[in-house]
């Protein structure tokens, strides 16, 4: 059994979504004063490696805390367009991966954007989903899709019709993911669990895939 981390380290200078603040780390207390150490973590819901619930973006949509447990876990596949020369994912360059899609319960996009974390080119120019592209891919019953760049949307948005189009089917979206390029089998248990709290719009989760 291998089993691959595919998440990105949250700390302080950490990239995150233009506008937003970065986590706060609060040595709350320490064990020379208080003979045990802890942090008071201050942070958004959409900080670094993380879910999108549909409350994320639609009025009424659910929330992480709706779902059962197994919504977060199961059978994924990657689609690799880091060669892409393209900077949206059309219909066209989907199709060929159907057979795949139907077989799968989470998609993964490799777009090779992940290595640009830390650098501002991240936040620009990354393969995004067309909305053609995105309403093909919400017939299948899919958990989940994820992305190794910063959106599932184009950064030029300001309505976010990919997120939404997936978020009304409650197909969940994982964004920032990293280290796709270690994941060798063609499937695998992706598990991407998040914290436990009440109305919960989206949280960091620590994305990971177990191979054979």
């Amino acid at each position: 059994m291998k089993v691959t981390d595919l998440t990105h380290m949250i700390y302080s200078s950490m990239p995150v979504f233009p506008g937003t603040e970065g986590p706060l780390f609060q040595k709350a207390n320490t064990i020379e004063k208080d003979g045990f150490q802890e942090v008071k973590i201050t942070m958004y819901s959409h900080t670094g490696t993380h879910i999108d619930a549909p409350a994320h973006m639609l009025e009424n949509g659910l929330y992480l805390d709706d779902f059962e447990i197994d919504r977060f876990i199961g059978k994924g596949v990657v689609l690799d367009f880091s060669d892409s020369k393209e900077g949206s994912l059309g219909l066209e360059s989907l199709r060929s991966y159907d057979e795949k899609i139907k077989n799968a319960e989470f998609i993964i996009l490799k777009t090779g954007w992940s290595k640009y974390w830390g650098d501002e080119k991240y936040y620009a120019d990354f393969p995004a989903l067309s909305e053609e592209a995105a309403k093909w891919l919400a017939r299948f019953k899919l958990k989940g899709i994820g992305i190794d760049a910063i959106s599932i949307d184009n950064m030029n948005t300001e309505t976010f019709p990919v997120h939404k189009i997936f978020l009304s089917e409650n197909i969940l979206i994982i964004e920032n993911l990293t280290n796709l390029e270690s994941i060798m089998e063609e499937t695998f248990i992706l598990s991407i669990m998040p914290l436990k709290n009440k109305a919960s719009d989206g949280s960091p989760v620590r994305a990971f895939c177990i191979e054979n």
